[in-house]
């Protein structure tokens, strides 16, 4: 049975270094509102911003849009980052998107490889597809059950909460 996407929400910006910051307080914002934990959120902002950029720097020689895609379930958040000014159907791609290999030497990978090794150590899951420009799906998992340290011991999030 196929969980139900809550939200869907779509932004394209210019390919421009100044606006990768909106990206990126924006996605932050949403993930804010979903309730991941600060952690998650820095994890997921400095995420966006490493695929945002390599768009940006890599994607174009002259002018072009970067397309942002976020879908929302109750225990994630799908983002697709996407250039050479394609439209993208996430379910289309979804049967065409590869894993990132985190365990491939950091010798080994293209140029801009560092910054998806990055971004695959910070999100749950990270999937590219590179045949016409690049889409760069990442995925982080909502933890409602995690512990967290307090100054007078650990306690559940979630007995605090209900």
């Amino acid at each position: 049975m196929t969980e139900q996407q809550v939200d869907h929400i779509e932004m394209s910006i210019p390919a421009k270094a100044e606006y990768v910051g909106v990206v990126r307080l924006t996605i932050s914002g949403i993930a804010n509102r979903l309730g991941f934990s600060y952690d998650d959120i820095e994890d997921i902002k400095i995420a966006v911003a490493e695929a945002c950029t390599n768009a940006v720097n890599h994607a174009y020689e002259e002018e072009g849009n970067v397309k942002i895609a976020c879908d929302l379930f109750a225990d994630r958040m799908e983002i697709i980052i996407a250039d050479e000014g394609q439209s993208f159907d996430i379910k289309e791609l979804q049967g065409k998107l590869g894993p990132v290999d985190s365990k491939q030497p950091i010798g080994d990978m293209k140029e801009g490889g560092l910054g998806l090794f990055l971004i695959s150590t910070l999100m749950d899951k990270v999937q590219i597809h590179d045949e016409a420009g690049v889409v760069l799906m990442m995925t982080k998992f909502l933890r409602k059950n995690e512990v967290e340290e307090h100054v007078d011991g650990i306690s559940s999030l979630q007995s605090e909460q209900g």
